[in-house]
């Protein structure tokens, strides 16, 4: 490892916290120091060039396959690294927050990989950052048991060969760490922090226990933003002394300009890559962040509306299994974001059978895994993809040479028949404010209406808020989309909280800042790029 240098970063605005020493030590800030010093300049080049690629779709209305790639997409010789053993089977994979109680039960629950999230499912307080990496370290250590103090229930690993193998994801490039400046002033991106905490912390440790540094990397809109985080791979890896290649990465396919350049994410990867996961909320708000001034055919129905099974959902996965497969990688399937209940256990069996068509159809598909919110849905996931894969670890060897997508496919959102209904208005106001509140509380993974919604649902909600005012879109009740009618719809909500909660509980709330909010970003006509921007101007802590 190489020696460090005194760090120039300091820690700014923030109350200590309890062993944060443990985590914020002179060499791993250092560490930190060191890739921001290397990076972030880069990092800020790829979000103006962002920003020129979306002023482009908006000139041209359209987006296609890179010209200057074909080379790369046309070459069949190239692979990426083989996977690790801890990676080779990932049928069924948990995410979550990483609260104590949340590291012991995903690491416990039976799946194959636990998506450790620092990012959608993580509300970035400086303690949830802080504390999340003591849990990693401490799970690694195996110091995580604890005693609830409230229910008095214990939390316990089960023995090393059971646990699920921790795929981390830290935040995306966009957002920074405010609690964390060079001398300079600036602020270090919330990805350095994230990854090289994490890194310096327990790389060496996990592959003592037989795994390694793996990551899931959020919000990648391009092959050049792979570029850059192999580039932070390949110092990383020098900086601390493992081998190159060591470090593996699963990235998130969940803009719509990523769906164009698979390919070439996986081949900029390639000596780090692990695979490739379809995100399904987070497509959406990019298909209307980056197309909301395309017209009305690209206006998105309601959220639930759009199925898997849309002919341009359908294009984006089919076309997501061929790519990975024909690269060797690994193939992940979206989110069952269904939260049984244990007072309906009619509705539990309706969204059991919907869970396990919508496993069904992965596996079928050629997916190789997919994704759970709950303890209680691994085991249905499982059965799916048991029944395809039997006692294989992956289905590679399904190179799926029968999808052919072209450019066009992946943008027919007029292929829909459903549109947008005042239902769906309500139900994303709804969601934006209960969603919002519990965020600004610290809570980024949170159970509204039977389903975990994160950031990405968010996100989704107020998109589609403003794309139908802005597309003048009128509802089935010959109703017309109005920030007036928001509004309305906004101030209703907000009275059945506090009807439903009681006024005490509603003013100890961040309810109506959560309403304010949603209908800045909602309403506002200029767009902001992500909610959670102007959001964490306004997160204590």
């Amino acid at each position: 490892m190489s020696a460090p240098a005194p760090s120039p970063l300091a820690v700014v605005d923030a109350a200590p916290l309890d062993r944060q020493e443990e985590v914020l030590s002179e060499a791993a800030l250092a560490f930190v120091a060191a890739l921001h010093r290397r990076f972030t300049p880069r990092r800020d080049e790829l979000l103006a060039r962002r920003a020129e690629r979306r002023a482009e779709i908006a000139r041209t209305g359209t987006l296609d396959f890179l010209p200057q790639t074909a080379s790369i997409r046309a070459d069949d010789s190239w692979r990426v690294a083989p996977a690790p053993a801890a990676l080779e089977d990932r049928r069924v994979e948990i995410t979550g927050p990483t609260d104590r109680k949340m590291t012991v039960n995903a690491l416990n629950s039976g799946a194959r990989v636990w998506l450790a999230d620092f990012e959608d499912a993580s509300s970035p307080t400086w303690e949830n950052v802080v504390v999340g990496q003591l849990n990693m370290r401490d799970a690694f250590a195996r110091r995580i048991d604890f005693t609830d103090d409230r229910s008095g229930k214990s939390y316990a690993l089960k023995p090393d060969e059971e646990l699920a193998t921790v795929v981390m994801r830290p935040r995306g490039w966009h957002l920074d760490e405010r609690h964390l400046r060079a001398a300079d002033g600036s602020a270090v991106p919330g990805a350095l922090v994230d990854f090289g905490l994490y890194f310096f912390h327990n790389a060496e440790r996990l592959i003592a226990l037989g795994k390694g540094p793996y990551f899931y990397l959020p919000k990648t809109e391009s092959h050049l933003e792979a570029r850059l985080w192999n580039e932070v791979f390949v110092f990383a890896q020098e900086y601390v002394g493992i081998p190159q290649g060591t470090v593996r990465a699963t990235v998130l396919i969940e803009t719509i300009t990523a769906a164009y350049e698979m390919d070439e994410i996986l081949y900029e990867l390639r000596d780090h890559a692990s695979g490739l996961n379809a995100g399904r909320w987070d497509y959406l708000f990019s298909i209307v962040k980056n197309f909301r001034d395309g017209g009305a055919k690209f206006v998105l129905p309601d959220r639930n509306a759009v199925t898997m099974t849309a002919p341009f959902m359908r294009a984006y996965t089919e076309l997501l299994v061929r790519t990975c497969h024909r690269r060797g990688a690994h193939a992940i399937g979206g989110m069952a974001a269904f939260i049984p209940s244990r007072r309906d256990p009619e509705v539990n069996a309706v969204a059991f059978e919907k869970v396990q068509a919508d496993k069904d159809r992965e596996a079928a598909d050629g997916f190789d895994g997919s994704w759970v919110a709950h303890p209680d849905l691994v085991p249905i996931a499982t059965a799916s993809f048991d029944a395809v894969l039997g006692a294989r670890p992956h289905q590679k060897d399904r190179l799926r040479e029968d999808v052919s997508v072209a450019a066009g496919d992946l943008i027919a959102v007029d292929s829909l028949a459903a549109r947008p209904t005042y239902e769906g208005l309500r139900n994303a106001v709804q969601v934006g404010i209960r969603y919002i509140e519990a965020w600004l509380r610290g809570l980024g993974a949170v159970a509204i209406f039977n389903l975990m919604e994160d950031a990405a649902t968010a996100e989704i909600s107020r998109s589609q808020i403003w794309q139908w005012i802005n597309a003048g879109v009128v509802f089935e009740n010959g109703e017309r989309a109005t920030r007036e009618l928001a509004r309305k719809v906004a101030a209703d909500e907000l009275a059945s909280i506090r009807a439903e909660l009681g006024d005490e509980a509603f003013t100890a709330g961040h309810w109506q800042q959560a309403h304010d909010l949603l209908l800045q970003v909602a309403l506002d006509e200029s767009y902001a790029d992500f909610l959670t921007l102007p959001a964490y101007e306004q997160l204590t802590g």
